[in-house]
């Protein structure tokens, strides 16, 4: 048996499967999250935020807050579609005998896992590249309009062309930018992970509710994780069993993601370079747990009888 002919019906079939999984998602009218992200945007255009330490500093506190307002609502919109969508898709699949069918033919439940978890982050991913040409867009017609204004008022001011040219480069680096897309990419990245813990949930769970609760607690209890496992250690140092603690931490690192090391957009909204290093670490991390928690989830599914 050819194993190149294997690998290339196995792509095909998750290809299938995750467009099909894409496809009935759209249907139901998930991009409604896009319309609310988009009135967001547009009224950090238009609306003036308040001004703080003077119209210099006013301009660039402009261009922070709607970085600030549009990275916060992609994280907050990826999150809520990962998770719904994908305690959505094995509930409607039985539901409508969509299951049954697949398995029949039979499609190995690896390739049917792998479709719906690719098919969920299709969607998440068209969907933050809409908000990001969005966001990108608005934030250059700004950046512009804030540069403008702030040259003018130097200008007018008697400013040095060594002061001006710190203005201009501060108010640059607020603008658009590589680390502003690589923010965007590890919001894409920390939604893959918790799609992905969905679906594991999901392959156990009685309900659409249960999944979305547990996800969203597990996503929460992922950000204190770093600060418990630092406190749990600190407590153990010195005595017999610490061994024993940090394998335990260990495990629990395995299972629950540590998702404040994808706070680097933080830094980002500060106008920071954001390293490709660490984008490349958030990578491997996001791969390794999209890998594993399928793994764990088709281990799970292939008990059940369906």
């Amino acid at each position: 048996m050819n194993p190149f002919s294997s690998l290339t019906d196995h792509s095909a079939r998750i290809a299938v499967i995750a467009l099909h999984a894409f496809t009935q998602l759209v249907r139901m009218k998930v991009f409604y999250f896009l319309a609310f992200f988009a009135l967001i945007l547009i009224a950090s255009n238009f609306f003036n935020l308040p001004q703080h330490e003077g119209p210099e500093a006013a301009g660039i506190d402009v261009l922070r807050a709607i970085k600030s307002w549009s990275l916060g609502a992609m994280t907050l919109f990826s999150v809520v579609l990962s998770i719904v969508s994908t305690a959505l898709l094995l509930p409607k699949d039985v539901e409508d005998r969509t299951l049954y069918t697949i398995l029949a033919k039979p499609v190995p439940r690896l390739d049917y896992l792998a479709g719906k978890l690719l098919g969920v982050l299709l969607l998440v991913f068209v969907s933050l590249a809409m908000m990001d040409a969005l966001m990108t867009g608005i934030l250059h017609i700004r950046t512009n309009m804030v540069l403008a204004d702030q040259m003018a008022f130097a200008e007018t001011n008697g400013w040095s062309a060594g002061e001006m040219e710190s203005l201009k480069k501060d108010i640059l680096a607020q603008g658009s930018s590589a680390s502003l897309q690589g923010a965007v990419f590890a919001v894409f990245l920390r939604a893959a992970i918790i799609a992905s813990l969905a679906l594991l949930i999901s392959t156990f769970s009685t309900s659409t509710l249960f999944t979305t609760i547990i996800a969203f607690l597990i996503y929460f209890i992922g950000h204190f994780q770093a600060d418990a496992r630092a406190a749990f250690l600190s407590q153990e140092a010195g005595m017999s069993d610490s061994v024993f603690a940090r394998i335990v931490t260990l495990l629990v690192a395995l299972v629950l993601p540590d998702f404040q090391l994808f706070n680097v957009i933080d830094a980002v909204i500060e106008g920071q370079l954001l390293p490709w290093v660490m984008v490349g670490k958030l990578t491997l991390m996001a791969l390794f747990y999209a890998v594993f928690h399928i793994i764990a989830s088709w281990l799970i599914f292939a008990k059940k009888e369906f």
